[in-house]
């Protein structure tokens, strides 16, 4: 899933996702002051766009240059807001202590054994701030056989959860049904999320 697969998934229809922000992020992060956000992975920037109506000062990083074009299009409201970012968090971290969120949701996060990329993630969340990972839960995912994607490959927050050290309190870890229907031809009902406040 390079930036090829996602230009090419992105251009081969108008609008791929729905332009609502994630649910989760919605339910977890309504009412927080706003500060510094990193969306991992913003796609058609629907998340960065609700964060930075609310106030928030967004980087916004994806490898798709067709879904930046159209999140930069739909934010001619908030210019100045979101810095719309091309970019592959999995091989150039973000900058250390630098945000108050770090929002993951339904990024493909692939396992590696010293879990650099990850740690590139939760180094950048800054004293006091929070990092947002919400997954798909796997048992509404099965491995596709025929492109080589098996949902085990991929971090979910319970691994994530595990990772964290004592400089970390953990305040959601939980399994819940999605607040938004299933995207189409997909048998999404439920959400794994992971919310947990960095102290130190």
């Amino acid at each position: 899933m390079d930036a090829q697969f996602w230009d090419d998934l992105y251009s081969g229809r108008d609008q791929l996702f729905s332009g609502n922000p994630n649910g989760v992020l919605v339910t977890e992060i309504a009412g927080t002051p706003p500060g510094q956000a990193l969306d991992v992975g913003c796609g058609e920037g629907a998340d960065a766009l609700w964060l930075a109506r609310r106030g928030w000062q967004v980087t916004a990083v994806d490898v798709s240059r067709v879904a930046l074009r159209r999140a930069a299009a739909a934010g001619t409201d908030v210019t100045g807001r979101v810095a719309w970012t091309h970019g592959d968090l999995t091989t150039t971290p973000p900058p250390a202590d630098a945000f108050d969120l770090v929002s993951v949701q339904y990024f493909p996060l692939r396992h590696e054994p010293d879990h650099i990329a990850l740690r590139g993630l939760l180094a950048a969340v800054a004293p006091g701030g929070t990092l947002l990972f919400a997954s798909h839960d796997p048992a509404d995912v099965p491995p596709d056989n025929e492109h080589g994607f098996d949902p085990g490959d991929y971090y979910q927050p319970d691994d994530i959860a595990e990772l964290l050290d004592d400089s970390w309190t953990v305040l959601v870890d939980e399994t819940r049904p999605r607040t938004a229907p299933a995207p189409a031809g997909t048998q999404h009902t439920n959400d794994i999320v992971l919310r947990a406040r960095r102290l130190r």
